[in-house]
């Protein structure tokens, strides 16, 4: 049994096709199928059930598949712990992000990562931040920002740089803003409380996901009801409806104030927020060691 033979494994699993993962490993299908021949000889086991129209694992290979992946990036980490010790950053950094961040200017931040660490392959997708707080603490991110409702981490814990099983970080703390058509009556408020919003209707994130929390929580401690008409993932469709007079939202004031043609308006409640970087906080890799020293330098002050 080898790395190879696992790696062919894997292909299969995740693509459903021998061919697909032939082509993902830049081998013919021939020698593909070979090699997993011969592993499954030397388990003993049969791991995939072939047929004309589908590629599935059996039970063995369901069996099999974890710690076969659990291998290649025991493997892989080895090779980048050794090319740290040497001064090199190698491998894969897997970054989570909110859409509203302003802690840091990511594609700058991205920028100076690759001009600092070239041989560093990067990820980055946007996320939920509750849920890439999970993802750091099973490993399918590698660092994440996150932006959550003041009190969501205990302030001696951020203080002691840990929370619940990973590093953290506090990069910034904002407020929420209305977010209004220019035109709109209540854009020439200098500040507006809650309770002035409630009849309008509102442009939100998806109630799952932490910025829909945090609106929802500030209403909650008001005391108001709001009617959320449209749930969106995009904000610059948020935007968009706000332009054309449909909606209004409350956003971080820091990235709200970034968004053109819209009237930017606080509001009287508390409803701080703050924006954090995360890591694993007992492994973390190479790739991330560097990258939230990077992160230091980059990030406005708390």
């Amino acid at each position: 049994m080898d790395l190879q033979q696992m790696r062919y494994v894997v292909g299969i699993a995740e693509t459903g096709s021998f061919t697909r993962a032939a082509a993902r490993n830049f081998v013919v299908q021939s020698a593909l199928s070979h090699q997993v021949a011969a592993l499954e000889r030397e388990l003993g086991v049969q791991l995939f059930v072939r047929s004309s129209r589908q590629v599935q694992l059996t039970e063995a290979g369901k069996a099999f598949l974890p710690h076969a992946r659990a291998a290649l990036e025991a493997s892989e980490r080895a090779r980048d712990e050794a090319a740290a010790a040497d001064g090199a950053v190698r491998g894969k950094l897997r970054i989570g992000f909110i859409p509203t961040l302003t802690a840091v200017e990511l594609p700058a931040l991205l920028r100076e990562c690759r001009c600092r660490f070239p041989e560093l392959t990067l990820e980055a997708r946007v996320s939920n931040s509750e849920e890439m707080i999970q993802e750091v603490r099973t490993g399918t991110l590698d660092v994440a920002f996150l932006g959550l409702l003041d009190g969501t981490f205990a302030a001696e814990s951020v203080e002691k740089g840990t929370v619940q099983g990973v590093a953290v970080r506090e990069l910034n703390r904002d407020t929420l803003a209305a977010v209004l058509n220019e035109d709109h009556p209540l854009a020439r408020r200098k500040k507006l409380s809650l309770k002035d919003l409630a009849e309008e209707a509102f442009a939100d994130f998806p109630r799952t996901s932490a910025g829909r929390k945090q609106s929802d929580a500030a209403f909650a401690r008001a005391g108001v009801e709001r009617q959320v008409a449209y749930e969106l993932g995009s904000i610059e469709l948020t935007r968009e409806l706000i332009l054309n007079g449909l909606a209004v939202t409350l956003l971080p004031s820091r990235y709200a104030a970034r968004l053109a043609g819209v009237a930017v308006v606080p509001v009287k409640e508390e409803t701080a927020r703050h924006e954090y970087l995360i890591w694993d906080r007992l492994n973390p890799s190479p790739a991330a060691r560097s990258f939230t020293a990077l992160v230091a330098e980059y990030s406005a002050p708390a």
